[in-house]
């Protein structure tokens, strides 16, 4: 069985984009944070994003000014397979991606190919729904050491209690810290 987990950044009261949808306020964790994405990226065979994640990424990660920036992370991010879970989305220019039509049935289709490593990056909609459905391993968060008193949070759309376990922690000398949490149930 393959396995799924989701990265995303919070600020430390809990939003992962401001109220109009800004993400100026992320604090810049430099080498350290560059050289843990590579490792993230290095140890998964695919990437999956909702649609508007999805849409930044391809937006950004082509261009030149990704590619001078941050070479390691934009070839691979260029180069890796990618899913992209939307029902209005019909075709994705960012290769090479898949669309998934339906996220719950293409998600549970690629967890079952054996050793499968997956991870979801941001698309906090698509990250709550997979923990709602069970389908979540494994959810990483980036707390910043920033608040912004408003703005949107990671499980606005849950109505349900879901109760994880701790599994790692890390601190970054910018003081950004990743909690690592598994679902419990």
């Amino acid at each position: 069985m393959g396995t799924l987990s989701s990265f995303i950044m919070t600020t430390l009261d809990g939003f992962y984009e401001g109220p109009n949808g800004e993400f100026d306020f992320w604090t810049d964790a430099g080498a350290e944070f560059d050289n843990f994405s590579i490792e993230q990226l290095d140890a998964v065979d695919a990437l999956v994003f909702g649609h508007a994640t999805y849409a930044g990424m391809a937006n950004y990660w082509p261009t030149a000014d990704a590619i001078r920036d941050n070479p390691a992370v934009a070839e691979r991010m260029n180069t890796m397979t990618k899913f992209v879970a939307s029902s209005t989305l019909t075709a994705a220019n960012w290769t090479p991606t898949t669309v998934i039509d339906e996220a719950a049935i293409g998600i549970t289709e690629l967890k079952a190919i054996p050793g499968n490593q997956m991870l979801v990056l941001g698309s906090p909609r698509l990250t709550a729904s997979l923990i709602m459905l069970g389908l979540l391993d494994e959810l990483r968060i980036m707390v910043n050491p920033v608040t912004i008193g408003h703005g949107k949070s990671l499980f606005a759309s849950t109505r349900a209690r879901t109760q994880l376990e701790l599994i790692d922690a890390r601190s970054f000398r910018s003081g950004n810290v990743l909690l690592a949490y598994r679902p419990k149930g």
